[in-house]
C-alpha cells in the first residue's frame, strides 16, 4: 500500500472518480489507499461537489509549508496530552469543512469547531479571536448565528467573563430547535393548504409537504429526548489545560 502524501496523479483519479459518481471505499480500493485518507482529502478541499484536483494539491503544499513554519516558530501553540499539532490543525479545517458542507456558514463553522475541538468546550471571546486570528467583531457575529441555532450558550466563569460552551445540552437544545423551527414550516404549510384549497394541485403539494415534515419533527424531538435519557451520563470534563 503507497504511504506518504497524495500526489497529484492520484488526486486526478479522485477527481475522475468523484465525477463518475464513485464512493469513497472505491476510489481508495482504486488507488490503494485507505478510505479515511480519500475521505479526509475530498472534505479538507471543498467536499464532493467542488473538490479539484490542481485547487487540492496546491492547498495542501501550502498547508505543508505552513506547518513546517508553524514548527520552527517557538511561540506555537502547545498541544495537551501529547498530541500532534500539525495533526491537530489537519483536522480542524477537515471538521470546518464538513460543517461548511452541511450548510454552516464559514466563520461560525470555523467558530464551532474551535470551540468542539477544547477539551473543556469552552472559550471567552477573546481566546477565540487568538486562536482563529480572526476580529472579536468576526466571533461576536459567529457567536450570535450559533447562539440563534442553538448550538452554543453563553455562561459567566469566576472572573464574570463571558464564555462560550459547547456540550451535550447544547447539541439537544439545537435538535431541539431544529424540530420546533420545522414545526413552523409544517403550520405554514397547512394555512396554504386552506388558501390555496385542499383540492388543487398546490394545495395537494404542500399537504404532502406538511405530512413529511410534521412526521420529521415529531421524530427529531422525540429522538432527541430518546438520546439525552439514555446517553445523559457525563463523562469527568478534563481540565484544558493549554487546549
Amino acid at each position: 500500500m503507497p504511504g506518504g502524501r497524495l500526489t497529484q496523479q492520484e488526486r486526478q483519479q479522485i477527481a475522475l472518480g468523484l465525477a463518475d459518481g464513485l464512493a469513497y471505499a472505491e476510489i481508495a480500493r482504486r488507488l490503494d489507499r485507505p478510505t479515511s485518507t480519500i475521505t479526509r482529502e475530498v472534505m479538507r478541499n471543498g467536499g464532493p461537489t467542488a473538490y479539484r484536483a490542481d485547487l487540492a494539491h496546491r492547498a495542501t503544499e501550502h498547508r505543508a509549508r505552513r506547518g513546517q513554519t508553524a514548527r520552527r516558530d517557538p511561540g506555537t501553540r502547545p498541544q495537551p496530552h501529547g498530541r500532534d499539532a500539525e495533526a491537530v490543525r489537519e483536522y480542524e479545517e477537515v471538521f470546518t469543512t464538513v460543517l461548511m458542507a452541511s450548510g454552516m456558514p464559514k466563520m461560525m463553522a470555523r467558530v464551532l469547531a474551535c470551540l468542539c475541538l477544547t477539551d473543556t468546550g469552552s472559550l471567552t471571546a477573546s481566546a477565540l479571536a487568538q486562536r482563529l486570528q480572526v476580529s472579536p467583531a468576526s466571533v461576536s457575529k459567529a457567536i450570535a448565528f450559533l447562539e440563534s441555532q442553538g448550538l452554543v450558550r453563553r455562561e459567566r466563569d469566576g472572573r464574570r467573563r463571558e464564555r462560550y460552551v459547547v456540550d451535550d445540552d447544547v447539541w439537544y437544545q439545537s435538535m431541539m430547535a431544529s424540530a420546533r423551527s420545522i414545526a413552523q414550516v409544517v403550520e405554514i404549510a397547512r394555512q396554504g393548504v386552506g388558501v390555496l384549497g385542499s383540492g388543487t394541485p398546490a394545495g395537494v403539494r404542500l399537504e404532502n409537504i406538511a405530512r413529511f415534515l410534521d412526521f420529521v419533527s415529531e421524530s427529531t424531538a422525540r429522538a432527541a429526548e430518546q438520546a439525552r435519557d439514555i446517553l445523559g451520563t457525563k463523562p469527568a470534563t478534563p481540565s484544558d489545560g493549554a487546549a
